[in-house]
């Protein structure tokens, strides 16, 4: 059950993103989580924020690089892996490819905007300087459902 990178389960993992997906659900937002690991150490924690800042960039994953960089004293993430509840967007996929992380994690896949090989596949294209490892279906009924039953209570509330 160990990962390539960890000796630890991706399942534990996902677990402390889908706290953190919990926490943005709590605060109104799209129930994202992410969690950079490096040696088996989580280094960084976050959730979709996008709402809370008026920032359309401020997504988990985003959020979770730079905390890991500044926690590293390093622009590349090397050797990590990241943990994030739903497939990462374009935005975030190419930012993961630009910090050189070495595996993502997720779990729902997004048919909508999915860029992990659901809608395009940065992670993994050939012209770039940098291909990612992916792992996909972590939790995912788990992490699906969580952003199922927050789109559902949107809707009644009238909202998205």
């Amino acid at each position: 059950m160990s990962t390539i990178f960890n000796k630890i389960p991706d399942e534990y993992f996902m677990r402390q993103a889908l706290k953190e997906a919990c926490k943005a659900a709590d605060k109104d937002e799209v129930p994202v989580g992410a969690v950079i690991v490096d040696k088996d150490k989580i280094i960084a924690r976050a959730h979709n924020q996008i709402e809370m800042l008026k920032d359309p960039t401020a997504h988990a994953e985003m959020i979770a690089i730079t905390e890991a960089a500044n926690f590293l004293g390093n622009k590349w993430l090397s050797g990590c892996s990241i943990y994030v509840t739903i497939e990462p967007c374009s935005m975030c996929a190419g930012a993961l490819v630009l910090a050189r992380i070495a595996k993502i994690v997720y779990g729902a896949n997004d048919i909508k905007t999915g860029a992990c090989g659901s809608v395009l596949n940065i992670a993994a294209h050939r012209k770039l300087n940098h291909r990612i490892n992916v792992k996909k279906g972590v939790l995912s009924e788990e992490c699906g459902l969580l952003l199922s039953e927050f789109f559902k209570k949107q809707r009644a509330k009238g909202k998205k």
